[in-house]
């Protein structure tokens, strides 16, 4: 398992016709070969060249041959549009239902599945602000400024799946969360103004949530154990858990009954040290007003 929290839009996708294949991902890999390969066999019973195909539902025939050869994840409306076109009764919209579960990365995904099933998430973060409480501009302006920088058609999709997995954050029975950032990342306008106003209004949406506490680590605060990095725990209704800290057990994830001991324990010391939940959310109030 892990709880690596790496890489959107749910709407308005239309813009960027398909996504590329994670191939690490043998299912994936192997349901969007399927899918191209009975799109292709569809196509030339038809009768209809790659270019008079793509054509006829607004792609290009680069594109055509690439989802075909299993090398891109067809959007849903590409899909919705080749059945209309190949007259195909359903059969290959339906295959939505497969493809939509291969679209993110396959760690994205398995990440997903564990805060699917988490009764509890807590999380301190030192450098960002954590991708279940990002605003869509937000993760946009954080994933696009990586370095080797990634293709634009990659960003959305990893923003995509971003915002995916704050769908825990709807799920009934509510979880609890709990979430420590630092008043440093509070105060770093990442995408210019106006989204960094929408972030600190997204933070205090969140933070009144009835199953959620916020808290802030001021930066006048006195060393504490959260310092050498990120601090994750995910519990679950089984009384399984897993953590991951950036610094400690070479920051992978664990399992051990010891290591957990030890993760609650730094966790709970950095909880202390942070300003109140009720004083964490007047100070993003106040930072919001200077804005």
């Amino acid at each position: 398992m892990t709880v690596e929290a790496e890489a959107g839009r749910l709407e308005g996708e239309a813009d960027v016709p398909g996504w590329e294949v994670d191939p690490d991902d043998e299912w994936g890999v192997a349901v969007i070969t399927t899918v191209g390969r009975q799109l292709k066999l569809r196509r030339e019973a038809a009768g209809m060249r790659a270019g008079d195909f793509g054509a006829a539902v607004g792609y290009g025939e680069d594109l055509v041959y690439k989802v075909e050869g299993g090398k891109r994840i067809p959007r849903q409306e590409y899909l919705d549009r080749a059945d209309e076109v190949l007259e195909a009764g359903g059969l290959i919209s339906a295959t939505w239902e497969d493809v939509k579960k291969v679209r993110y990365p396959k760690r994205v995904r398995e990440l997903g599945k564990l805060e699917g099933k988490a009764i509890e998430i807590a999380l301190y973060e030192c450098h960002i602000i954590p991708g279940l409480l990002q605003t869509r501009e937000h993760a946009r302006a954080v994933i696009g400024a990586a370095q080797p920088p990634y293709s634009p058609d990659d960003v959305e999709r990893m923003v995509a799946a971003r915002l995916a997995r704050q769908s825990v954050l709807e799920r009934s029975p509510a979880p609890t969360l709990s979430f420590v950032l630092e008043e440093g990342v509070l105060r770093r306008p990442i995408g210019g103004t106006m989204a960094w106003r929408q972030q600190l209004e997204r933070l205090l949406e969140v933070g009144r949530l009835h199953n959620v506490v916020l808290q802030v680590m001021p930066m006048d605060s006195d060393t504490h154990s959260g310092l050498d990095g990120r601090i994750e725990l995910l519990k679950f209704p089984d009384g399984t858990a897993v953590g991951r800290s950036d610094g400690a057990f070479t920051g992978r994830p664990t399992a051990e009954l010891r290591d957990l001991r030890i993760l609650e324990l730094r966790y709970g010391t950095i909880r202390a040290q942070a300003l109140s939940p009720r004083e964490s959310l007047a100070f993003i109030e106040q930072l919001l007003g200077e804005t």
